[in-house]
């Protein structure tokens, strides 16, 4: 087994950091807050599933400071040649992955839940015992030096005692002595409550066997009961077979009194029928005379009506007509109001566009350009491009007076302004009498062009001015023409108006030709009114007869059919009568072979039998209810019997258990642990005590005593001595906790372990002893122990460790 690589990322401090490891010993160096611990940690959390807050706490401290989740990925190879990686995230959601090399890769074998992931981390690491990984390294492998040290230096023999016994995984016996102290007092309760129950239940059971002899009494009871309302009850189903005969009879009387009644009715009701069919008949042949005494007025009627029909049409036309003449009246008298008022419009159009061009005439001769004033605005740009001349050679005529004013004041001082040295041609001669004579011709030059600048600056603004001017008369004179242009659209389009009068006066002759042509045909209808009138008299003249005709036209249609429907009525009534014959002949013989008053008898027989059966069912029915109650009562004593039996058995067994749990607490569980503890130490005594010789370089023997004691035996003055506790000084304990601690992890067959600054409290010597101690071990040097271990991880800064180490990682 040996730990190959981790690599951290987001971890406390370790933001991202890889570290390989090699067989044998691993020393972890560097300053203190570099992280050492925390490799530890990694390892435990990644390899042995140990929970973050083990370390930390809060499980938040474990991840590095701004960021939201870590990660841990240890290489391993375990008890065989194969390799693994096993990796677990630290935050949501967290991930515990166990992945197998495969050529260059590592691929993911599959587990349902954590606990598949650890039993498969067991053993591959060869761990399988009965506690959990995590357990194993928090209490033996990877405990950190002070959580170790801790239960040795416990003053309780008792907590002591408990403390290793969970460490060496045989403090269950212990517990389950002590747990199983309360089970024989829970199984004598259980047994004096099941005694107390059976006493009532026995109460109960003596009432079975009266129980039993009254469910056989009405049982017998039931049946004679039974017996007797079957005979009733066939003598009662005679009864009603001879009334189903009689009720028959009775049955077919009424019917046939009922049947008789009806035909009578029906043969009433044919005769009436009969009366009014004849009725009809008469009053169809009287339809008939009356039919052939007015078709002649019909006829003329219709004629009448047939020309009273073509005379509106005619109306119709004649309105058609007028109507059109009237529309064409309507607009030869609209085309005439057209034609003046466009008549007007155009020559008052005409007036206006004359006086409209007249006044642009006399606008535009207004707008006349003064000579003088286009020549002026003419030269704006030759007169500023002068004004601009102007003004430079008098800024340049400023410029070189003030750089004259500037060489005066130099050569005042006698320095040339060229090389900043004394001038020797003005040795002799004063500055002023050299520059007066210049500043008066500059003075005068700038007057000449200041006069020169005011001159064309006058002359600029006029032309300015007239330019202005122009401008304006030009956009007024644009103005005007566009305005002739518009007159002279407008009188284009006036023309065409004066054109399409023409057109309109053409269009009015037309409509009046139209009108005339409408006029001719209405002469046709000048006494069609009069037509009207006399037809209309002929109309109303021939009118009764036709309602005369039309009244009687549908019962005259009718007379063959009512005849017919009469003689089937007839035929109806004479098959009434004979049916009614029949019915009565046998109503007549059916009165003779019923008897009412012998049909009366039978019914009070069978009434009274029926009686007498309902209640012997009631009875019935309570006796079979009572054998049912008390059938079940037996059923329920003796189930109660067997309750009892069960209970008994129950409380043989648990008596059994009860001598079972005495036997094995004060038998094995009460000795087991103490036997365990007693042989763990002895193993684990010799295996520390060469350790302990080795690092203390003394003649004292090591033992783990009772209660894990710590003990050590040398010669005082001749005497066995042994101390403990507080008569050990630091440097003893904690060397003896180291061999202690190196012997145990040999003797529950650890693989690699982890070491924490296992130094601490050490001289010098001691160290260097420890140090040639694990050496020793490494090598598995015969006089202290066999080589048991694959790696071992040392946390410590002590130099001892540089010479026995196989690597020493040093983080910065």
């Amino acid at each position: 087994m040996q730990i190959l690589s981790i690599h951290l990322k987001n971890i406390k401090s370790h933001r991202d950091t890889e570290l390989t490891f090699s067989p044998g010993i691993n020393v972890l160096s560097g300053p203190n807050g570099v992280g050492k611990s925390t490799i530890f940690e990694a390892i435990g959390y990644a390899l042995f599933g140990v929970d973050a807050q083990s370390f930390v706490g809060n499980i938040d401290r474990f991840v590095t400071i701004g960021a939201k989740r870590g990660e841990i990925a240890v290489v391993f190879q375990g008890v065989g040649d194969e390799r693994y990686r096993v990796s677990r995230t630290v935050g949501t959601p967290a991930k515990w992955l166990l992945a197998k090399e495969v050529g260059s890769t590592f691929e993911v074998e599959e587990h349902k839940d954590a606990k598949e992931t650890e039993a498969r981390l067991k053993e591959l690491l060869g761990l399988s015992g009965g506690r959990s990984l995590a357990e194993q390294f928090e209490l033996v492998i990877g405990p950190f030096q002070h959580e170790f040290l801790g239960p040795f230096v416990i003053k309780q023999p008792a907590k002591r005692r408990d403390k290793f016994d969970e460490i060496l995984g045989i403090d269950a016996w212990r517990k389950t002595f002590n747990e199983t102290k309360v089970l024989t007092a829970a199984i004598k309760a259980k047994v004096d409550a099941l005694e107390s129950a059976i006493g009532p239940l026995k109460s109960q059971v003596l009432e079975l066997p009266v129980k039993k002899a009254e469910c056989q009494a009405v049982v017998k009871t039931l049946a004679e009961a039974e017996a007797d309302l079957a005979a009733q009850q066939q003598r009662l189903k005679e009864l009603e077979t001879q009334l189903i005969d009689v009720d028959q009879r009775e049955k077919k009387l009424k019917e046939l009194e009922k049947e008789i009644d009806s035909l009578n009715v029906r043969i009433g009701n044919g005769n009436e029928m009969i009366g009014k069919q004849k009725l009809l008949v008469d009053e169809a042949v009287k339809a008939g005379k009356i039919i052939e005494e007015t078709t002649s007025g019909k006829k003329a009627f219709e004629e009448a009506e047939a020309r009273l029909s073509a005379l509106r049409e005619q109306v119709k036309a004649q309105r058609r007509l007028e109507q059109e003449a009237a529309e064409l009246r309507t607009r030869v008298s609209v085309l005439g109001e057209r034609y003046t008022v466009e008549s007007q419009s155009i020559q008052k159009a005409r007036q206006d566009l004359a006086s409209e061009e007249k006044s642009l005439a006399e606008s535009r001769k207004a707008l006349a350009l003064d000579e003088k004033q286009q020549a002026l605005a003419t030269r704006l740009p030759e007169i500023r491009q002068r004004l601009e001349g102007l003004r430079q050679q008098l800024g340049q005529l400023d410029g070189r007076r003030g750089a004259l004013a500037e060489g005066s004041e130099k050569l005042a001082e006698g320095v040339c302004p060229f090389f900043q040295e004394p001038c020797l041609n003005l040795a002799a001669k004063p500055a002023e009498d050299v520059f007066s004579v210049r500043f008066s011709d500059l003075d005068k030059e700038r007057l000449r062009l200041l006069h020169d600048v005011q001159l064309s600056e006058q002359e600029e603004k006029a032309a300015s001015r007239a330019s202005d001017e122009i401008k304006s008369v030009t956009v007024r004179l644009q103005g005007l023409d566009e305005q002739l242009a518009s007159l002279v659209v407008r009188r284009e389009t006036n023309e065409r108006r004066a054109g399409d009068l023409a057109q309109l006066q053409k269009e009015q002759r037309l409509v009046q030709r139209q009108l005339d042509e409408k006029q001719k045909p209405l002469e046709g209808y000048r006494g069609l009114q009069a037509d009207i009138e006399a037809t209309e008299q002929e109309k109303a003249k021939h009118q009764p007869a036709r309602d005369l005709y039309v009244a009687n036209q549908q019962q005259a249609a009718e007379l063959v059919g009512r005849r017919a429907e009469l003689e089937k009525f007839e035929n109806l009534l004479g098959q009434l009568q004979e049916t009614l014959t029949a019915r009565e002949t046998a109503h007549g013989q059916a009165g003779k072979e019923y008897d009412a008053a012998a049909h009366e008898a039978l019914r009070k027989q069978r009434d009274a039998l029926l009686g007498g059966v309902n209640a012997l069912g009631q009875q019935v029915k309570g006796l079979a209810a009572d054998v049912t109650r008390l059938k079940a009562e037996v059923d329920k004593l003796r189930q109660v019997e067997k309750d009892i039996a069960a209970k008994q058995d129950q409380v043989r067994v648990y008596r059994e258990k009860d001598e079972l749990v005495k036997f094995l607490r004060n038998r094995v569980f009460r000795h087991v642990s103490g036997y365990l503890s007693e042989r763990f130490r002895e193993e684990i005594s010799q295996r520390a005590n060469r350790i302990y010789r080795i690092i203390a370089e003394a003649d004292e023997e090591l033992a783990w005593g009772e209660n894990y004691q710590i003990v050590l035996r040398d010669l005082a003055d001749g005497q066995l001595r042994e101390r403990a506790d507080d008569q050990l000084s630091g440097g003893q304990t904690m060397s003896a906790v180291v061999a202690l601690r190196l012997a145990m992890l040999q003797t529950i067959g650890a693989r690699l372990a982890f070491f924490d600054e296992p130094t601490s409290n050490l001289d010098a010597t001691r160290r260097e002893n420890l140090a040639q101690a694990f050496r020793a071990i490494d090598v598995g040097q015969e006089e202290v122990t066999e080589h048991w271990y694959d790696q071992l991880f040392l946390i410590s800064h002590d130099v001892a460790f540089t010479e026995v180490t196989d690597q020493i990682l040093t983080l910065t």
